[in-house]
């Protein structure tokens, strides 16, 4: 017998910035939403990641507040008062547990992190590294430009070419590596206008500067250790009434429609809604 929308629970497999872009989607749609995140989100883009939860404690992203939970049982009270439970669980062994309708992997790794069709009804999965329907049941294109949002159902999403999108006619060059392994000393503040050139913050001591003028769209948490190499910071060239630090990106919302979207076709499919 097919349950209700409400009753249906979805496990997100990441809270980042664009996975937030997809639980609004699937909360709007009525369904339930448990998400699962490391122990440590790697996050830049903090102000618009539900992820700030498992720092914070709690987090709000334009009308989602999401709230930490230590335990599945927490779950139903923080459904209860209209919030969304994290739950910490980079291995997603809760899934065997609860039972998901549907689990999408969010984490957008460029790889299988060990997400399968096994773990849910409906399984779908965000980016390159995927197969559809050998691994899952929908790739969805996370590519800017014309295939955005594209649901594949078989085959894969376009390769990850290691080029950040273009942003104000800036791609790679607007995107800060860490140049060491080390602990981060925030000296700008996320959301700030920056000038090319100007201190960001420090990595044991060793000072990152802006790469661009801009808005400093993403920073990794302050106190934060990080590896060499790893993404912590980006800087928008666009001007400034362009930017905006503090709610869901375009994308982010093309990728929660494309989500909904699949969803609803194969829950429809298989008449499990």
């Amino acid at each position: 017998m097919a349950k209700g929308i409400s009753e249906s629970l979805i496990i997100v497999r990441s809270g980042g910035d664009l996975a937030t872009g997809i639980v609004q989607k699937l909360w709007h749609g009525g369904f339930k939403v448990l998400i699962l995140e490391v122990a440590v989100p790697l996050t830049i883009r903090r102000t618009v990641a539900l992820s700030e939860a498992v720092r914070q404690g709690r987090c709000q992203v334009e009308d989602l507040t999401a709230v930490k939970v230590n335990s599945i049982e927490e779950c139903s009270k923080v459904w209860q008062s209209g919030a969304i439970p994290v739950l910490v669980d980079q291995e997603a062994l809760s899934i065997k547990r609860l039972k998901p309708d549907v689990v999408v992997d969010a984490i957008i790794a460029k790889r299988n992190l060990g997400t399968y069709r096994e773990m849910a009804p409906i399984v779908i999965a965000l980016g390159p590294g995927f197969t559809a329907p050998e691994e899952v049941d929908v790739v969805v294109e996370t590519m800017r430009g014309h295939y955005l949002g594209q649901l594949i159902r078989k085959g894969t999403a376009l390769p990850n070419t290691g080029i950040p999108g273009q942003l104000g006619g800036k791609s790679g060059e607007r995107v800060v590596h860490a140049p060491c392994e080390g602990v981060v000393q925030h000296v700008a503040t996320l959301g700030e206008q920056v000038a090319k050139g100007q201190l960001l913050f420090y990595i044991d001591g060793k000072p990152i500067y802006s790469p661009l003028k801009g808005t400093l769209r993403g920073l990794i948490s302050n106190k934060q250790q990080i590896m060499k190499g790893l993404k912590c910071a980006d800087v928008d060239p666009r001007p400034v009434d362009q930017v905006d630090c503090y709610t869901i990106s375009d994308k982010a919302r093309a990728l929660g429609g494309a989500v909904l979207e699949a969803v609803l076709l194969i829950g429809n499919e298989k008449e499990l809604f």
